[in-house]
């Protein structure tokens, strides 16, 4: 009995090499970059591929970011209009703009 719409539960990797945290499923690899500025954490892209459109793969790689930011004491800009648009959308980290 599977609930379609339960969000998937996301292994999310910080590829720190890669300035990315990413997650895979079924061999498809979405991600959100960043580009550190002294006390800021730069998001500057999410990528989430089609076939994992719709799931929250980014919604929760954002997530996961900005709590990431908020552990680390960092600032965020938000470059991406999805990140802009997420915090826009959760109050609670507003703060980290």
């Amino acid at each position: 009995m599977s609930n379609q719409t339960s969000k998937p539960n996301l292994d999310i990797v910080h590829n720190q090499a890669a300035k990315r945290f990413e997650t895979s499923i079924d061999g498809q690899t979405g991600y959100i970059s960043y580009q550190k500025s002294a006390d800021k954490l730069v998001y500057d892209h999410t990528i989430v591929p089609q076939q994992l459109g719709g799931q929250g793969v980014g919604s929760a790689l954002v997530k996961h970011a900005l709590d990431y930011a908020r552990e680390q004491n960092k600032k965020v800009v938000p470059q991406c209009s999805f990140v802009a648009s997420y915090i826009n959308k959760h109050p609670e980290y507003q703060d980290l703009i």
